[in-house]
């Protein structure tokens, strides 16, 4: 027997949620509810609202309409030092302007649990070592952040992330900057922590078959709407990857992973 769903299980409501850059509409009439149990993936193309979307989910900008419940709480009504406990959010382009060494950087996925002024504790220190190692960058922990290579930075975010030790966790197009193997081992990495630890997952994708491979659920976006949400195997069709991005698609198996593999072309009678 399915179990049944509870408030408990429930992340994010989102209800009417508008907004607009100088005037132009970007959301609209967003409504949305996302529940614990399975990584989310946000889809779309470009300027069909996907960060913005993200970044009203994390806290970093208001809607200009509608209502937005983190936790079962009003987003904007949470302080800010207990929303960093519990969500973090990795950007696409990762920037840090001073030159600090990537050490330094992952500690600061710890100042929400630190009191002020406080050094960080052998444990803290320990966290830190793990997160260095999980993305495979403890070779560059005294290295300037400055220093780093796009791809090198956005593991330094990820592992910034780990440190902070979140309950859910935002990625925006978080592989982009990669290569093919570190893409996989950043998404193992997190999909492992989903499974293993519990920690629950929204991203913003751009690439089809890595949502597939990672996501249990797919939201799709255009021109600022929903155009079809649901399980990855139910949504992830031709006919929606056509409607969403205007092009032919075949969905197979991957003889790999099992999972959903789109092929797609241009129309060829557009």
């Amino acid at each position: 027997m399915a179990r049944a769903i509870s408030e408990d299980d429930l992340l994010w409501r989102l209800s009417g949620i508008r907004f607009a850059y100088n005037g132009t509409p970007v959301l609209r009439e967003i409504n949305l509810e996302l529940r614990r149990g399975s990584c989310y993936g946000i889809l779309g193309p470009n300027g069909s609202g996907k960060t913005t979307l993200l970044d009203l989910m994390g806290g970093l900008l208001q809607p200009h309409a509608g209502t937005i419940e983190f936790l079962g709480q009003p987003l904007d009504s949470w302080p800010k030092k207990q929303l960093a406990r519990r969500l973090s959010l990795v950007p696409q382009d990762f920037m840090v302007r001073f030159g600090y060494a990537v050490r330094e950087v992952v500690e600061m996925g710890l100042h929400p649990h630190l009191h002020r002024f406080a050094a960080p504790s052998e444990a803290d220190q320990a966290l830190i070592d793990e997160a260095l190692e999980l993305t495979g960058i403890t070779h560059l922990a005294e290295r300037p952040v400055t220093r780093l290579s796009g791809g090198e930075k956005q593991r330094v975010a990820v592992a910034r992330a780990i440190a902070q030790q979140p309950q859910v966790l935002l990625l925006d197009e978080a592989t982009s900057n990669l290569d093919i193997h570190h893409s996989l081992e950043i998404l193992h990495l997190i999909r492992n922590r989903f499974e293993q630890q519990g920690l629950q997952v929204v991203a913003v994708m751009h690439d089809l078959n890595l949502a597939s491979f990672f996501c249990d659920q797919l939201i799709f976006l255009k021109k600022g709407e929903i155009v079809c949400q649901g399980p990855t195997a139910e949504v992830l069709t031709p006919e929606n990857i056509a409607a969403v991005y205007g092009v032919e698609a075949e969905v197979r198996p991957n003889p790999f992973t099992n999972c959903r593999q789109v092929s797609f072309r241009l129309p060829l009678n557009p």
